[in-house]
């Protein structure tokens, strides 16, 4: 049995031997290139390890060691020429053959060009908005690597996959409140540059927390392109609604009717307020915006009427279409009036989802036309998983949660 000592020693010769290799590994290298450069030694190592254990498979393959006593027909047969994109760059390595060509190597099959990593490497830099160009002059800067803009988009075709399984994955019973808002996007079609708008749904779910039900993409709106969406909500789970909120969506309130008949349409007041006061001169926008708030703050629908009819007589010669956007909009305007303040804030404005596209138009800035909608979706996909990571609940949802369960008796979940 080896002693205590004898370990020791054991233990400072290996490491005596470990500083000695390194030594000897580092020796000619003086910058950060001859380290981790393309022909640098980090490259050069993984190579090697890499035809290693290509010939300790090839070697399990055949049943014996290169020059031992053959079990079969079967031999080695020279080698094939192979690059290898890596995390930190491309790798030239030599793939042994066999005779009978019945080798699978499993470190890198055949077909594959680049190892487990790279394509999450490719998939972080165009979730951060990098187009194709800038992840093709970012990898060449940095690892030396030239990498096809088809190998781009082979490294973020999984992300496709993940995207619809999410977009059609279950989704709970009962929402409070589902926002809907509106991204315009540059996509190629037909040969043209035409503005696509692609439509996100945000939900509130019942513990107040936030979560993207899907996003889909119209040439323009209308009552059966948003029956078409909220027949997609229904069929993956979704019963009932408390709050549908959405700005001036042509053809929504009629398909909220025909899908979701006890859900409360509420359109954006924040978003009423600036249709008001587009005609209105800078200078005056101010005191506007003063009067019409007596309209959205009141206390309920016919003190907010009140109001409205003192802001009408005020601007009426100066201003007439600042009474005249509440008074086109009243019906969808007044159904928040009735509720409490803490439930008025989360329903008065879209602001919540407008945060949500804001961080998306991020993502999608940098980029020009998009060829198509799928590579669209695949990025709002990736935006929204990194939106997510920020995301809190309401500060007062115990209360607001109350105040739904009384006056949305047996609609909410126990």
């Amino acid at each position: 049995m080896e002693t205590h000592n004898e370990t020791k020693t054991s233990n400072k010769d290996r490491q005596s031997t470990k500083a000695a290799l390194i030594e000897e590994l580092l020796r000619g290298c003086s910058t950060e290139q001859d380290l981790f450069g393309p022909t640098g030694l980090f490259t050069e190592l993984k190579g090697a390890v890499m035809e290693r254990l290509l010939e300790a498979e090839m070697t399990e393959h055949l049943g014996h060691e290169r020059q031992a006593r053959r079990r079969g027909s079967n031999v080695r047969n020279g080698h094939s020429t192979k690059t290898i994109e890596t995390e930190s760059g491309p790798v030239e390595v030599r793939v042994p053959r066999d005779r009978e060509g019945s080798f699978e190597p499993k470190l890198v099959p055949k077909g594959q060009r680049r190892l487990e990593g790279f394509d999450e490497k490719v998939v972080a830099l165009y979730s951060r908005g990098m187009s194709t160009r800038d992840i093709q002059r970012h990898l060449r800067d940095l690892y030396g690597t030239d990498v096809s803009p088809e190998l781009i988009s082979r490294a973020t075709e999984g992300v496709m996959e993940e995207l619809r399984a999410w977009q059609s994955r279950p989704l709970d019973v009962v929402y409070p409140i589902v926002y809907i808002d509106a991204l315009f996007v540059s996509v190629r079609e037909d040969g043209q540059v035409k503005k696509r708008a692609f439509y996100v749904a945000l939900g509130v779910q019942a513990d107040g927390t936030r979560d993207v039900l899907g996003f889909w993409a119209a040439a323009s709106e209308g009552a059966k392109f948003w029956l078409s969406v909220l027949t997609d909500l229904k069929n993956r789970g979704v019963s009932d609604v408390l709050f549908i909120c959405a700005d001036g969506l042509s053809g929504l309130p009629q398909a909220i009717g025909a899908a979701f008949p006890n859900a409360v349409h509420q359109t954006c007041v924040v978003h009423l307020i600036r249709t008001a006061l587009r005609f209105v001169n800078w200078k005056d926008r101010a005191e506007v915006t003063k009067a019409l708030k007596t309209v959205y703050t009141a206390p309920n629908v016919e003190a907010a009427a009140d109001a409205l009819d003192i802001v009408e007589a005020r601007y009426k010669t100066q201003y007439p279409r600042v009474a005249r956007a509440f008074r086109d909009r009243w019906e969808d305007f007044v159904p928040f009036l009735s509720y409490p303040t803490e439930i008025r804030r989360m329903l008065y404005t879209t602001n919540v989802i407008e945060s949500l596209n804001a961080q998306l138009r991020k993502f999608l800035g940098n980029r020009g036309p998009f060829p198509n909608d799928d590579s669209v979706f695949k990025l709002l996909f990736l935006g929204i998983r990194n939106a997510k990571l920020h995301w809190k609940r309401p500060i007062q949802w115990r209360t607001i949660h109350s105040q739904f369960d009384i006056y949305f008796e047996g609609r909410l979940p126990a």
